[in-house]
C-alpha cells in the first residue's frame, strides 16, 4: 500500500521560503500517481493547494499561491516537492501531500478526491 510521508516544514520569517518533500515510503508505481498538497488550519477544512500530474506534465495552484508557489516532482526518487516563497503569516498551517484516487481527476484539488494521505508537517509564518 501507498505511504506518503512529507518533510520540511518548519518556522520561518515573513518573506522567506520553504520546500516541502512528500515521499513515497512504499509500495505503488509512484510516477502513475499525481500528487497533491493541502493546508489545514485549526477550525477549517483541509484545503487544495496545489496538484502536479503523474509526468509533471499539468500543474494547478489555488489563487492565493500562484505565483508564490511551485512543485515538481522526481519520479526516479519517488519524491514530490512544493516550494513555497514569499511567505505570509495567513500560509501557516499543517500541510499534507496526498495520492490521486485511482480513476479521478485531480486537478481541481477537492480533498475527497485523494487518498494515501501523509501524516502531515506544520509550517508557521509568525506576525
Amino acid at each position: 500500500q501507498l505511504q506518503l510521508v512529507e518533510s520540511g516544514g518548519g518556522l520561518v520569517q515573513p518573506g522567506e521560503s520553504l520546500t516541502l518533500s512528500c515521499t513515497a515510503a512504499s509500495g505503488f508505481t509512484f510516477d502513475r500517481i499525481a500528487i497533491g498538497w493541502f493546508r489545514q488550519v485549526p477550525g477549517k477544512e483541509r484545503g487544495g493547494v496545489s496538484f502536479i500530474s503523474s509526468q509533471s506534465n499539468d500543474k494547478n495552484h489555488a489563487d492565493s499561491v500562484k505565483g508564490r508557489f511551485t512543485t515538481a516532482r522526481d519520479n526516479a526518487k519517488k519524491v514530490a516537492y512544493w516550494t513555497m516563497s514569499s511567505l505570509k503569516p495567513d500560509d501557516s498551517g499543517v500541510y499534507y501531500c496526498a495520492a490521486c484516487r485511482y480513476g479521478m481527476s485531480c486537478y481541481s484539488i477537492r480533498p475527497s478526491k485523494y487518498g494515501h494521505w501523509g501524516q502531515g508537517t506544520q509550517v508557521t509564518v509568525p506576525p
